[in-house]
């Protein structure tokens, strides 16, 4: 289900059925954005808490990308230390969970390219991997690039009322859907402050996006999964998109370590700030139908 448009599938997401309501005019609803380039394909908007700066049309930095154009990649110019650096991405269309975001292929001027692996093709949230024993949070799609330690996942769980206790969302400040979402994600068998324990917040705020909130997150697991690293002060630092949908948060999470933050962190700024929610099709399978049907 979920797929990376080559040269020969750009006509098909252009067609889709569900993204033509992007092409055209789409609306931040949140004052503190504005509209900083578009066309009949897509529209670009900074945020004015950033200094925005352009090249070829597009802003430097807080890019937030309202479907795609027929071409299979589009081009942007990475912030930060490679701030003169572009970088091409494609559209993943998952329509088993119903959602999309912007995976980056290459930066050509480093003639640099990234190396993805599907290491977890796009399930139902009830045959999904669970991410903790009580199974709440699950992992629906991953995609990691083993030789430069990158990772991009898709998780999907309800929200941990110890935290989130309201049932209005409206009302949901970013840093509580971020302790929620981390409180579920340890496999181990602890306590979840002993889970959060292993995790720290650097930054989090709210987005307003067509009407719906989108809460931003980044954080730092002192843990590193990597067999090539035993350093303990090496760890992974994420980039974090969450959504809600009846009921269960839809969150990306993207992360490198710590070392190679500075190359990488702007590439998955943007990769994050590309997430979205799309409305479903014939194929859409809500994470509350059969819950616990492992096949």
């Amino acid at each position: 289900m979920e797929t990376v448009l080559s040269p020969s599938h750009s006509r098909a997401i252009s067609n889709h059925p569900n993204l033509s309501l992007f092409r055209d005019q789409s609306k931040i609803s949140s004052s503190n954005h504005k509209k900083c380039y578009s066309n009949k394909k897509f529209v670009a908007y900074y945020s004015e808490s950033s200094e925005p700066s352009s090249q070829n049309g597009f802003c430097r930095r807080d890019i937030v990308l309202f479907g795609f154009a027929a071409s299979v990649a589009t081009v942007f110019p990475v912030a930060g230390s490679v701030a003169d650096e572009e970088l091409k991405m494609a559209p993943i269309v998952d329509e088993l969970n119903a959602y999309s975001y912007l995976i980056p292929l290459e930066m050509p001027s480093k003639k640099f390219s990234f190396k993805w692996v599907e290491s977890r093709k796009p399930e139902r949230y009830s045959s999904a991997a669970p991410l903790s024993p009580n199974a709440r949070l699950r992992i629906v799609s991953e995609r990691v690039d083993f030789i430069d330690n990158l990772i991009l996942s898709i998780t999907i769980g309800p929200p941990n009322p110890i935290f989130l206790k309201s049932n209005d969302k409206s009302t949901w400040e970013a840093k509580d859907v971020a302790d929620s979402v981390l409180s579920d994600k340890s496999a181990l068998r602890v306590t979840s402050s002993q889970r959060m324990a292993e995790s720290s917040i650097l930054d989090a705020h709210t987005s307003e996006i067509d009407g719906e909130p989108y809460w931003y997150y980044e954080y730092l697991v002192r843990k590193s999964p990597t067999k090539t690293v035993s350093d303990a002060n090496i760890f992974r630092h994420y980039v974090a998109a969450s959504v809600e949908r009846d009921g269960f948060l839809y969150s990306l999470n993207a992360s490198t370590l710590n070392k190679q933050w500075d190359m990488m962190g702007p590439v998955l700024e943007k990769t994050v700030a590309s997430f979205r929610l799309l409305p479903p099709t014939e194929n859409f399978v809500t994470p509350s139908k059969d819950p616990w049907r492992f096949w």
